[in-house]
């Protein structure tokens, strides 16, 4: 391949015609307002369950399913992807992003198998999560049990 002769002016220009525009206020707004609604869809499945004499730890653990399985559900219609361009970080409350990260992958490569697509690719974009929360999990315990 040949090498492109382009100025860095002329790059810059490239880049500010191919990106596109985006207000950090707006962005900042809807990323507040979802995450926000996310969060209270977690508080509201929380409440009900409480006022339906759920013990305050089974309705924590019944929430966090609940709010896994909606994403899950969501990623797998499509809708949670357009929330993701619509609120960006937003949609990247914890637990429903964390699920969204695993579902899609999932999805994507459901055509090349269960062993060799989902299973392996699963865990494309979680894996590093999980294996360095685990890692600083570990180290974090080893720091409390020896100075704490």
């Amino acid at each position: 391949m040949g090498k492109l002769n382009v100025t860095k002016s002329e790059f810059k220009t490239m880049v500010e015609k191919a990106s596109p525009n985006s207000s950090l206020f707006m962005d900042c707004l809807k990323a507040f307002f979802v995450g926000g609604l996310i969060c209270d869809i977690g508080q509201l499945i929380s409440n009900l369950l409480l006022n339906g004499g759920a013990s305050k730890e089974n309705a924590a653990m019944f929430t966090s399913i609940a709010l896994i399985f909606l994403a899950s559900l969501l990623t797998g219609l499509g809708i949670y992807d357009k929330i993701g361009k619509f609120a960006g970080a937003g949609s990247v409350v914890p637990i429903t992003g964390f699920s969204n990260s695993i579902t899609a992958p999932a999805i994507e490569f459901k055509k090349e198998g269960f062993i060799l697509g989902v299973g392996a690719k699963m865990f494309v974009i979680a894996g590093p999560v999980i294996v360095y929360g685990t890692f600083a999990s570990i180290v974090i315990g080893m720091i409390y049990y020896f100075f704490g």
